[in-house]
């Protein structure tokens, strides 16, 4: 092993820097002066290299992957732990749920509790939106197999979606609960409280005439039908309180927009329907989009 003195080692380290700083000029000089050569030596020197990087590839996309896996494990393990949470709420509330029902059975029971009839239903297809007398109405296809009459509620999967106004031999109208001359009478799950829902023929019916003394509504509470008038059982959901321009609104829990079937409840009530005069009119139909 060569050992070198200490002056020469520091006299070359001195020359380091200004060789290097050289070298880089030489090469900016001769890349300047022959393009061509010093594109064939950077393209000589990647392919000396491709192969390094290659090799250094692999150990780092492993590393990487095992990271990902690591942060993973992570994820799932906070999760496990979420729905281990979640479970045991359920748990909880299906034992207070069934006990519950235990003593709402065993009060019915001492109390002589006669249930509500609940009502017959059919399945019927919405085939139009319908104009003319009312501006939010649908059209269902009827026939022997879904007779219908006047005055029956139409739900969807998830709320109430009108009442049937008139009928034909082949097709009903059912009258939306946003339509302008819509009048359903509605309370407040949470309060009990009750009111009118008035239609707007927009998107969102209207909170109005509350009893004097009954605490109002708040965004957030869930509305469903009063069983004043005799027109809708009591119970079905309606939508959930929200904030408008004109005051309290209701977003419709039943998607009024994307009809496609609805369910015809037959609940044997009788009610307040509009006039023969209004609802008998027979507009043409304007066909629903596909």
């Amino acid at each position: 092993m060569i050992r070198l003195s200490v002056p020469l080692r520091q006299a070359l380290a001195r020359l380091v820097l200004p060789l290097l700083v050289a070298a880089s000029f030489a090469l900016m000089l001769l890349g300047k002066a022959d393009a061509l050569l010093a594109e064939r030596m950077r393209t000589r020197l990647s392919d000396l290299l491709t192969p390094l990087y290659a090799v250094l590839a692999e150990p780092a996309r492993s590393v990487r992957d095992v990271a990902e896996e690591v942060q993973e494990l992570i994820s799932l393990r906070t999760e496990n732990a979420r729905l281990r949470e979640e479970n045991a709420r359920l748990r909880q509330w299906h034992n207070a749920a069934l006990r519950l029902e235990t003593e709402v059975v065993q009060l019915r029971a001492q109390l002589g509790f006669v249930p509500e009839a609940r009502g017959t239903f059919r399945t019927a297809k919405v085939v139009a939106d319908s104009g003319g007398a009312y501006a939010r109405a649908v059209l269902i296809a009827t026939g022997p197999q879904t007779p219908v009459a006047r005055g029956q509620v139409a739900v969807d999967a998830t709320g109430l979606v009108g009442r049937i106004t008139d009928v034909g031999s082949r097709s009903a109208r059912i009258m939306l609960i946003t339509d302008l001359n819509s009048r359903i009478p509605v309370m407040v799950e949470r309060t009990r409280a009750t009111a009118m829902l008035t239609g707007t023929n927009g998107p969102r019916p209207r909170l109005a005439h509350w009893l004097d003394g009954s605490e109002p509504p708040r965004p957030g509470d869930r509305i469903v039908t009063a069983a004043q008038a005799n027109a809708f059982p009591p119970g079905l959901p309606v939508g959930i309180v929200v904030e408008g321009r004109g005051g309290l609104e209701v977003a419709p829990a039943a998607d009024l927009d994307r009809l496609e079937m609805v369910r015809v409840f037959d609940f044997g009530l009788s009610g307040i329907l509009p006039p023969e005069s209004v609802a008998r009119p027979e507009p043409p139909a304007r066909r629903r989009q596909p």
